[in-house]
């Protein structure tokens, strides 16, 4: 079993807004050291935001200023608000714990288009 389940991806237009969730498989798992992924059709799986602890700490280049990434420490949740989203903001995202070997979920399709 994934220690994580992605869900919030949606269909949207370019300029719009999502929301994903990261949600711990089981309430034993740590999540202080998490991260956002995303892998296009074609491409290289690439890190997109990162927190430690309540406090970010690393964004990929194109999506600063646009992407927020926060926790709900008592839930397990680990979110990923993306504002003023791109056509080349779509791919499929996934969430990992940073410190953990890397066991990839399903992740959660994210599509910007008109």
């Amino acid at each position: 079993q994934a220690p994580f389940v992605e869900s919030g991806g949606a269909l949207v237009q370019p300029g719009g807004s999502l929301r994903l969730s990261c949600a711990a498989s089981s309430q034993s798992q740590d999540i202080f050291n998490m991260a956002w992924y995303r892998q296009s059709p074609g491409k290289q799986r690439e890190e997109v935001a990162q927190i430690r602890g309540s406090i970010p700490t690393n964004y990929l280049d194109s999506v600063k200023g646009r992407f927020t990434i926060s926790r709900d420490a008592e839930k397990k949740i680990v979110f990923l608000q993306m504002n003023r989203l791109r056509p080349e903001d779509t791919a499929v995202y996934y969430c990992k714990n940073e410190q953990e070997p890397t066991v990839w979920g399903r992740g959660t399709q994210v599509t910007v288009s008109s």
